[in-house]
């Protein structure tokens, strides 16, 4: 066992030649939340960022015109369908990189849109060019995931030469391999995706792909759904023809209520649109006229992540002298797991790993349960045991267990102390979900986002006499009583 869990661990390769080299330094161990926004290509003053969006735009002409055709099923397969490029070890897996990529579902849709929605698409006279990100505005659950993916998928070609030569000029070759990677580049004159063979670094069997940081966000695409909505009164406004404008915020008001909620507001801001779709257009250009904010705020957000998810986990790795403990051995499945959950608490509350689930500002800045569960899977490095995420049982899944065998067994469940359930929870949850696994031991970790959840959580501890209880732990998650890690 030991504390690798990043790629220039793993690969001996130094952190600053690879952060000179443009690329994030990747966990192995589990996905990091991060995702290709394909806007930072468009706005690039990288030609060859430009040329990568240039040539995502011309597949999806290509696909655009084949869509007027008509195509069987399993074309549409062919052309439409990816896989994940798990390699580059991006997205939402806990515990892994086995997404589920781009199915049916996202083939059917953006077929469909084609074909019909979109089959100018290429052709816009409004914006200053066209954007796969259109397809998200227009077709609901179509998110920022997909079209990571899919533009994964699409500048695959670029990220293998990209590994390749970072692997050639900075890694030993005990660390690389010859790799034969299917669905590499597309053939035009084939109208077929190729197979070509790449010198990669090698991980448990497979390659691993690099990727630049100047082309990722943590949060959602510049281009997106929901920030179009958001906007959506500074839309009719960009219209210069007076009585179409006055037809659009007419029908916008038509479609609301007496006091509507934000949720009523973008269901009626969503209906316009689709009564009126040039305004995704205005919508976009507004989103390229602002380009130079996409840029700054990508560089805030990747100055950032890296911070919080790459040098503190590895400093908290460090300094909570887990990697030691944990390499002695000798640990059942429960004092593991105790373990990696103090090693969590200490990430949030005495480093900056606060900022990862808890956002002023922002219109939701408390993370929901699943994304602290996401954040707390880079802690399960080096271990003996065998972790699952959401096992379920027939009664409901547990966040985590931790198991050595049918004998021991340890579940981990995360609560948020705003739950109004919590106290229920403490009482019952856990009893339950123990007798399901057949194991009596647990850790109950518990997140306060404010000082009244400290309180709530404090007095609900007190009357069930668990205030001490070692596999009841409380985070301090917020924002307003800390001091910057990288400054105390």
């Amino acid at each position: 066992m030991n504390g690798d869990l990043y790629f220039s661990q793993i690969f001996k390769s130094d952190p600053e030649v690879l952060e000179s080299y443009g690329a994030l330094d990747v966990s192995l161990l589990s996905d990091l939340p991060l995702f290709i926004d394909p806007f930072l290509l468009f706005h690039s003053d990288k030609t060859n960022y430009q040329q990568l969006h240039e040539d995502i735009i011309k597949y999806l002409t290509f696909l655009r015109d084949k869509a007027s055709t008509g195509l069987n099923p399993g074309l549409i397969r062919n052309l439409y369908r990816f896989q994940e490029v798990k390699q580059n070890w991006l997205g939402f897996t806990y515990l892994g990189n086995s997404g589920h990529g781009l199915g049916d579902d996202f083939a059917k849709a953006l077929h469909e849109a084609l074909s019909s929605i979109l089959a100018t698409f290429g052709s816009e006279t409004i914006t200053h060019g066209p954007h796969l990100e259109k397809l998200t505005l227009i077709k609901e659950g179509v998110g920022r995931d997909n079209i990571s993916d899919f533009t994964t998928n699409l500048i695959k070609g670029f990220l293998l030469e990209y590994t390749q030569t970072f692997a050639r000029e900075h890694l030993a070759d005990e660390y690389c391999d010859n790799f034969s990677v299917t669905r590499a580049v597309f053939n035009y004159a084939t109208e077929a995706w190729a197979t070509k063979t790449y010198y990669l670094p090698k991980f448990n069997g497979d390659f691993v792909l690099l990727t630049p940081t100047d082309i990722l966000t943590r949060d959602d695409t510049w281009i997106s759904r929901s920030d179009m909505l958001g906007k959506f009164d500074r839309l009719p406004e960009s219209i210069s023809d007076d009585q179409l404008r006055a037809q659009i915020n007419n029908y916008f008001g038509s479609r609301l209520g007496d006091r509507p909620s934000k949720k009523e507001r973008d269901a009626a801001a969503a209906a316009t649109i689709r009564e009126f779709p040039d305004l995704v257009d205005r919508y976009i250009r507004i989103q390229e006229d602002d380009g130079d904010k996409a840029v700054s705020a990508s560089n805030d957000k990747r100055v950032e992540t890296q911070a919080l998810l790459v040098h503190m986990v590895k400093q908290v790795v460090a300094d909570s002298g887990m990697a030691r403990v944990l390499s002695q051995g000798g640990l059942n499945s429960y004092q593991d797991a105790v373990q990696r959950v103090l090693g969590f608490k200490q990430y949030v509350e005495n480093q900056d790993g606060w900022k990862l689930i808890n956002k002023p500002g922002q219109l939701k800045p408390f993370s929901r349960e699943s994304d602290v569960q996401l954040f707390f899977g880079l802690i399960f490095f080096g271990t003996a045991f065998d972790i699952n995420r959401e096992p379920n049982n027939g009664r409901g899944p547990v966040d985590f267990k931790v198991s050595m065998g049918a004998a021991d067994k340890t579940l981990i469940e995360f609560k948020l102390a705003s739950n109004s359930q919590l106290k229920r929870n403490l009482q019952k949850q856990i009893e339950i979900y123990e007798k399901a696994n057949g194991t009596r031991t647990s850790v109950k970790v518990i997140i306060c986002y404010t000082e009244q959840d400290q309180v709530r959580v404090a007095a609900i501890l007190d009357e069930l006499k668990l205030s001490n209880e070692e596999s009841v732990v409380v985070i301090d998650a917020r924002s307003d009583n800390k001091q910057s890690g990288s400054k105390a």
